[in-house]
């Protein structure tokens, strides 16, 4: 396809509104349970297990990727979509039921399958109707969508949390995923050449964990997501320490930042580079991490929220739109989950060390954030190593 076909492509078809639309819905319903999850554990009795929370999710939707990456080239990429809001669904009502501490572990570990589900084939459904001049663009104006649900999920749930009860959010949570599957019903499937599910479609072999033609995206995306396993796992703490009732204001602080730099990031990595833009990117997650570290106030948090935001907005789109560069057509699937393994390894890493060190003192948070920062200084590092290698 041209580049002047491509640039005329409608983008804004009806297919693509409601993947963007449905994206909005799961990634709000998973989203508006964070802020309360650390309190409500401690309530259950176990405030040491706090880093789990975040952790034992990311470890599920990582062992899923494979699998997911597999089924979405095989047999669909609807279908995949839909299991991964089905299981937000089903966890989402589960939380009332399962009230002690292993129940609520053993609910973290299985809602960690919806992301490990959805994203995978959702990445990979918007790069089949779009062309890949436009990639960067599409993936950008995807994710405004998803980050909307990061936004208002966390806000909304804190609220509906603060004037009913925790019960109310859950079952709030489950109806968000539920109106996510009901969309993806109206959906068009993209994959033309489909296979039926077999039980075999399940066993891997080596070649479908991992896709080393994406290695570059993949190292750069779990060194970067390491702070967002920290970041989900210490702020609503380090928010109550600043005296914000509200947890969600964080989120929604960051994300509307990266909902406005979203709007032209995705674009301008598509006609300048993706490398330039990715640097760009971490060189503001790190002065974010430095920034939410070292001011013990409400303003010092707030303004790292928003630096936070912008380097979150200008990296995603250009990461997953990185991935797709290096792929084959007929493996995006996989390519995608490659991606997302790292992601999720990031987050989840992060997530348990925070946990881990943290320990509920609160004066840990800081040095937290400064060893979160030297770790993106790392993959800042090596995407100038792999400029100097390929210059030689």
């Amino acid at each position: 396809m041209s580049v002047k076909s491509a640039s005329s492509h409608p983008i804004y078809n009806t297919q693509f509104i409601l993947v963007c639309l449905s994206s909005l819905l799961f990634s709000a319903s998973f989203n508006m349970l964070i802020p309360e999850l650390p309190d409500y554990l401690s309530g259950l009795g176990g405030t040491e297990y706090k880093g789990l929370i975040i952790g034992l999710f990311t470890i599920t939707a990582g062992i899923s990727r494979p699998f997911s990456g597999k089924l979405t080239d095989k047999i669909g990429r609807v279908p995949i979509m839909a299991i991964g809001s089905v299981v937000c669904f089903i966890c989402s009502l589960l939380y009332p039921i399962l009230t002690t501490v292993s129940g609520f572990l053993f609910l973290r570990l299985l809602h960690g399958f919806s992301t490990g589900f959805k994203p995978t084939a959702t990445a990979a459904y918007v790069a089949d109707i779009v062309p890949k001049e436009r990639w960067g663009e599409a993936l950008g104006l995807h994710g405004i969508c998803f980050s909307t649900g990061m936004a208002v999920g966390p806000a909304i749930g804190s609220t509906i949390k603060i004037y009913t009860s925790i019960n109310f959010l859950f079952y709030a949570s489950a109806l968000f995923a539920l109106l996510s599957i009901i969309i993806l019903l109206n959906m068009k499937e993209t994959l033309s050449s489909k296979s039926k599910f077999s039980f075999s479609l399940l066993k891997l072999s080596r070649n479908d964990l991992f896709d080393f033609a994406v290695f570059p995206a993949a190292l750069v995306t779990f060194l970067s997501y390491i702070a967002y396993g920290v970041i989900l796992t210490l702020i609503p703490d380090w928010t109550a320490h600043l005296g914000i009732e509200n947890k969600g204001i964080f989120f929604m602080i960051f994300t509307v930042s990266s909902l406005l730099i979203r709007f032209v990031a995705g674009k301008v990595s598509d006609q300048y580079g993706r490398v330039l833009i990715i640097n760009i990117g971490l060189c503001l997650l790190i002065i974010s991490l430095l920034v939410i570290g070292f001011y013990d106030s409400i303003g010092g948090l707030y303004l790292g929220a928003f630096t936070y935001g912008i380097s979150l907005g200008v990296l995603s789109p250009a990461l997953n739109a990185w991935t797709i560069d290096f792929s084959a057509p007929n493996q995006r699937g996989k390519a995608v989950s490659t991606m997302y393994i790292a992601l999720e390894a990031g987050v989840g890493g992060g997530a348990f060390a925070a946990g881990w060190y943290y320990k509920d003192h609160i004066q840990n948070i800081p040095l937290i954030m400064y060893a979160s920062a030297f770790i993106v200084i790392l993959s800042l590092l090596y995407m100038v190593y792999r400029k100097l290698k390929i210059a030689e």
